[in-house]
């Protein structure tokens, strides 16, 4: 090996041309991250995604709850409209977004959706338990996803 020749900052026995962007250590093709403004180490990546990670720990039981109660009445609700439900579930699941936004007071994190999401299924599920397994079922699970699609892909939205 050529003493100018660099070698990886985090694999010492692989020589490289590559810099990260960022920080300036010489990395490998397999700890370089391409990013929009070029390549960057995992250290200086992992550490740019924290500082959109504002979340505390009491918003995801917030998120949770606010999905799963939202969802359920609103399951319950959309249960008397029959079809027209499918177009008034995604403004509903955008409206609970929202109102999961405004509670964990506009903070982010990445697995926040998550616990909507899972605080929506619960609900959807309590329905399909009441309503037994049959034709019934249908109806419950079809609004259920419309209104969680839309409040995961609207609560991500904010994230990304």
């Amino acid at each position: 090996m050529n003493p100018e020749q660099m070698v990886c900052a985090f694999h010492p026995n692989r020589p490289t041309t590559l810099r990260c962007n960022r920080c300036e250590r010489p990395i490998c093709t397999r700890c370089a991250v391409l990013t929009p403004v070029g390549y960057r180490c995992k250290a200086c990546v992992k550490g740019q995604q924290a500082a959109f990670e504002t979340a505390r720990w009491w918003d995801y039981p917030a998120a949770f709850l606010i999905s799963a109660l939202g969802v359920g009445i609103a399951v319950g609700l959309l249960g008397f409209i029959g079809y027209w439900g499918f177009l008034v579930a995604p403004a509903v699941g955008g409206g609970l977004a929202e109102g999961v936004r405004a509670a964990v007071g506009r903070r982010r994190s990445r697995r926040l959706p998550l616990a909507a999401a899972a605080g929506g299924a619960l609900a959807v599920l309590f329905h399909v338990l009441l309503a037994g397994f049959g034709l019934g079922l249908i109806w419950p699970v079809a609004y259920g996803a419309l209104m969680i699609s839309t409040l995961v892909y609207r609560i991500r939205g904010i994230y990304i």
